[in-house]
């Protein structure tokens, strides 16, 4: 049989690259560690060291920042397990993402793919430098649910914390929706081509429930009060991918049957909580330009394109 790989994190009290509280006899916001920094060491080390002698042992330490920490992690998962993850994991492997025009090819244009419904919800939180959402997505009437909280900058990362809910969970914290904002519907279509991952997110208008077979319970209570995406959502289509590449490489990973019209990456414009928001981006004071650091870097999109996209200064 073969032997389950073993990755131990080293966590982050052993580095001086802390995430939690500078107060050293407690994890921030921890709902089940609350033992000092020396013991937390002790019973890391102990932890280890009841592994020593597996055949597939590695130790993930903190000489790196928790993104990249993250991915070396997955990688060494995957690399004992004999999966290939191409470049996703790379430390340089970045998220990308690309505006697609209308209308897409008919579906035979397509390498095989899986069509998901995906519905997004922005719920309220106590302080506008934290993002907090609901993601419902589902295939034949088989529904995930997600609970995503983004939080402000640590050590300039942007920490994100992702929890699987139940369906009971997820109707409970629909309860909390931030009425500012629109709820988001889209069909993600997921295919592989050129040993490359894609994601297809197509926003579309929400169906009304009468329509739909398998529509959420919660969602049956609302029958007469469907309201539809804002006209900035209207037609948008945006592709995602991880990818490493560069330049004339990763154009010839792109799905040319696909009328790309440039890339996004970065650009506040194409954000979803901005694409959500209700108000119109010239009035509203919430709009979220965090994203514009990516741009200000340079990326792949002036590369491809020739030049930068502009700025938003004011939405």
């Amino acid at each position: 049989m073969f032997p389950y790989p073993r990755a131990h994190n080293v966590p982050i009290p052993k580095s001086p690259q802390c995430f939690h509280t500078e107060e050293p006899t407690m994890f921030q916001d921890h709902a089940c560690r609350s033992e000092g920094i020396e013991l937390a060491k002790e019973l890391d080390y102990n932890a280890a060291a009841a592994w020593v002698g597996h055949p597939y042992f590695d130790v993930i330490d903190n000489s790196t920042d928790f993104e990249t920490k993250i991915c070396r992690m997955i990688a060494s998962v995957c690399q004992k397990l004999g999966i290939d993850t191409g470049d996703r994991l790379l430390t340089n492997s970045r998220k990308l993402k690309f505006l697609v025009n209308g209308p897409l090819p008919s579906d035979a244009a397509f390498p095989p793919y899986q069509d998901f419904d995906v519905v997004h919800n922005y719920l309220q939180t106590k302080t506008s430098k934290m993002q907090t959402r609901l993601r419902k997505r589902g295939q034949n009437g088989h529904w995930s649910y997600i609970h995503t909280i983004r939080k402000p900058k640590i050590r300039n990362q942007v920490v994100e914390v992702k929890t699987q809910l139940t369906h009971r969970d997820y109707i409970n914290m629909l309860a909390q929706r931030d009425d500012s904002h629109f709820t988001i519907f889209k069909k993600r279509r997921c295919f592989l081509l050129n040993n490359q991952y894609f994601q297809l997110d197509i926003y579309r208008e929400p169906c009304h429930p009468r329509y739909e077979d398998n529509i959420d319970p919660y969602h049956l209570r609302y029958m007469d009060n469907i309201e539809p995406c804002h006209p900035r959502c209207k037609g948008l289509i945006l592709l995602e991918t991880y990818s490493s590449a560069e330049d004339d490489q990763l154009k010839k990973t792109l799905p040319l049957f696909l009328p790309i019209e440039k890339e996004v990456t970065g650009n506040p414009q194409y954000s979803m909580f901005n694409l959500s928001l209700r108000e119109e981006w010239t009035t509203t004071s919430k709009f979220c330009h965090a994203l514009q650091g990516a741009e200000e870097e340079g990326n792949a999109a002036s590369k491809l394109n020739g030049v930068k996209e502009p700025r938003l200064t004011n939405g």
